[in-house]
């Protein structure tokens, strides 16, 4: 199944407990659109959070992530990883 990376901005201050709350919410879900969320990092000072996953396509991924509650700004495709 392909890869995703997304990004979400705007999220200045965020807690590692706010981004495991974004992230379980994002797992409730994703069995819904056949996604499998598997890592989330956050860098709080710059608002920016990365989402990895694998997916059908870009949009189930948005499709769960508007679901939750916190759309992503950008969905890339990771077509290969070293």
């Amino acid at each position: 199944m392909p890869q995703f990376m997304d990004v979400h901005h705007n999220m200045a201050g965020l807690t590692e407990e706010g981004l495991k709350a974004a992230h379980d919410a994002d797992l409730a879900i994703q069995g819904d659109e056949n996604v499998i969320f598997k890592h989330a990092w956050a860098d709080p000072e710059a608002g920016v959070v990365y989402c990895l996953s694998e997916a059908p396509s870009q949009e189930a991924v948005q499709r769960i992530h508007e679901r939750a509650g916190h759309p992503a700004d950008e969905i890339h495709a990771v077509p290969f990883v070293v």
